[in-house]
């Protein structure tokens, strides 16, 4: 039997079922473009991988540990990636004054020498070690989803020691990818487990510069210098010879920012600028940035009086900007903090 419904109700039924199949269509395309915008995390057993609409990053679980994997983190804006071993990556705990009268006792890595092209003439020592990045060789990373960002935090406690110092001091790191950035915002502390009249932790920030003559950037940016064109990389030079930070020493600058603006070494066509920024400035005790076969962007902060169990940190700004305006504009909407907390309700910066 055939159902005859009067033509004014059936056209209606008829646009009923148009609109609620137009409405589903949209719902439909609603979430395959939201999930088009949603991060991407993958994970095996070498590494984390993160991918945005902005840009893509991983973080190694082996080998060269501690910050974002060298080349990893790419613009999708431009398809540049950063030109280092990696960004925000750990080394030693150290402070002032040398480790000459004990240093045939020294384990490991820990020995530091001085009067070379690699460390300058300033007399520092390690505390506790190894070098993370390239010795703790493995660590857990652990990823955090939240509304509007995804994080990984990751830590490891230092296992050798100066002659009188004690092990067990913790590094923790946690990074935050807010989503619809370029950039990634992180911090650095430590848990101490020894006395010191001025302990840093020493890290690459915001990474070194892998170049053949210059041929990779075309500038380098230090808010407290200026810029500085790559004919000055051509030849080593030590840490103290030129272009160092020095707190007490060099004038602290209004916003603490280390930045190279990229170029296609093959082309010659201008990238982004990769910025590394430090968002309390007056938490560096020190800053490299000299040639010793790749330019060396080492970063010391800290450099203050801790007793055991107490703790020290610093937060930064790292990523791609388009002019060192834009740069300054980020610092200043982030500017004043030294450590970040996160938990899956949302991220904060805190002083």
């Amino acid at each position: 039997m055939r159902l005859h419904l009067p033509r004014g109700l059936c056209f209606g039924f008829l646009l009923t079922v148009i609109c609620a199949t137009g409405i589903s269509k949209l719902t439909t395309l609603q979430a395959q473009d939201s999930a088009k915008l949603a991060p991407q995390v993958t994970e095996d057993d070498d590494r984390i991988r993160l991918t945005t609409p902005q840009l893509s990053a991983a973080v190694k679980k082996r080998g060269y540990v501690s910050g974002i994997e060298s080349g990893s983190l790419i613009d999708s804006k431009t398809g540049f990636h950063d030109l280092g071993f990696g960004l925000d990556i750990v080394d030693w705990i150290m402070e002032p004054g040398s480790d000459a009268a004990y240093r045939d006792q020294l384990k490991g890595d820990l020995k530091y020498e001085i009067n070379n092209l690699y460390h300058g003439k300033t007399a520092k020592r390690s505390i506790e070690g190894p070098q993370i990045c390239t010795q703790a060789k493995q660590l857990t990373p652990k990823v955090i989803r939240g509304k509007n960002f995804t994080a990984i935090q990751q830590s490891h406690r230092y296992t050798i020691a100066a002659p009188g110092k004690q092990v067990g001091s913790l590094w923790e790191q946690t990074i935050v990818f807010p989503e619809g950035k370029r950039y990634f915002i992180s911090s650095d502390r430590i848990t101490a487990v020894n006395d010191s009249p001025a302990m840093f932790l020493r890290i690459d920030l915001p990474g070194h510069i892998k170049h053949n003559k210059g041929d990779s950037f075309s500038e380098v940016y230090l808010s407290y210098l200026g810029k500085i064109q790559p004919e000055e990389f051509l030849k080593d030079f030590a840490p103290d010879e030129k272009f160092l930070f020095a707190r007490g020493v060099t004038k602290m600058p209004e916003r603490f920012i280390r930045a190279y603006h990229i170029r296609d070494p093959k082309t010659g066509q201008q990238g982004p600028w990769l910025a590394g920024m430090t968002l309390q400035p007056d938490v560096v005790s020190e800053a490299w940035c000299h040639q010793r076969g790749y330019i060396c962007m080492i970063e010391e902060f800290g450099g203050r009086p801790i007793k055991k169990g107490e703790s020290f940190s610093a937060a930064f700004i790292v990523g791609f900007f388009d002019s060192i305006e834009e740069m300054e504009q980020v610092y200043d909407a982030y500017r004043g903090h030294t450590g970040l907390e996160v938990q899956e309700t949302g991220w904060k910066l805190v002083k």
